[in-house]
């Protein structure tokens, strides 16, 4: 059986954490920054967790995560 391959646009937007769950950045930070406010821009920045609803679709996906 062939190897699985990973969806590389995928792999480039997920990182796993020591504790195996699924570390994404968060959206809306690209432009039309200025009416948005300092507080909500510095939140943007932190790194998410995942949603358990999407975890399984995502393994799938990176399988060699």
């Amino acid at each position: 059986m062939p190897k699985m391959k990973t969806k590389r646009a995928a792999a480039k937007r997920f990182k796993m954490t020591g504790t195996g769950m699924l570390k994404r950045n968060k959206a809306y930070k690209r432009h039309i920054l200025t009416k948005k406010s300092t507080k909500r821009k510095r939140n943007l920045r932190q790194a998410a967790i995942t949603d358990a609803t999407n975890v399984k679709n995502m393994k799938k996906v990176l399988p060699y995560l």
